[in-house]
């Protein structure tokens, strides 16, 4: 199965999640688009414990931290979304978005016109700032409108109960996943949410 990590913005925490969903899962991992420095590819590598897991390389490694169509414009690329091809494997696959599920790629094609593509199910990933509710509310919406699967909401950042509550309320999905506010990421921190997501990723 192929799982697409998307988020309501940029700074969600899309490749902490990724990381867990990949020690839970024994998955594989891919990003497609990389814009800008830190690399999430290393950063996962770096994060995952198990033997199992394969870090696969980018499609489009891009080196200034901007919208991947701005990116890629800037160093003469055009990102072509039909040269794209999902790295083959036996086990699930966890792909990464770049920002968030309306972020352009080129002049035509979204993120989000990237999930169909892939034949992936969709995990999105909601912190909680002030605002979070109407853009957690918009990228269901977005998703939703395109009739594409959601597996579920993974919650990251210091709790908001009322928050969560109304975003789980009008859009009734499941919460997979709370994660706190983690000042040091490391792999013991990912593999104690990892045994958490995975006793109840199938219920």
């Amino acid at each position: 199965m192929n799982y697409f990590v998307t988020a309501i913005d940029t700074d969600s925490g899309k490749t902490f999640v990724s990381a867990i969903l990949c020690e839970a899962l024994e998955a594989d991992y891919w990003k497609p688009v990389q814009a800008g420095s830190p690399h999430d590819t290393a950063t996962v590598k770096s994060l995952v414990s198990n033997t199992r897991t394969t870090v696969h390389p980018e499609a489009y490694l891009l080196k200034t931290p901007a919208s991947p169509h701005a990116s890629a414009k800037r160093e003469g690329i055009t990102i072509d979304v039909s040269t794209m091809v999902v790295p083959e494997t036996s086990r699930d696959l966890i792909i990464e978005g770049a920002g968030g599920c309306l972020v352009p790629l080129n002049e035509t094609d979204l993120v989000i016109d990237l999930i169909p593509r892939f034949s992936a199910e969709v995990v999105v990933v909601a912190d909680l700032y002030l605002g979070s509710i109407n853009h957690t509310l918009l990228t269901i919406e977005a998703l939703r409108s395109r009739s594409l699967s959601i597996k579920g909401i993974i919650f990251n950042g210091e709790s908001n109960v009322e928050s969560e509550r109304i975003i789980l309320q009008h859009t009734k999905l499941p919460c997979l996943l709370r994660i706190d506010h983690e000042r040091h990421i490391h792999p013991g921190i990912v593999r104690q949410y990892a045994k958490v997501l995975k006793s109840h990723w199938n219920e």
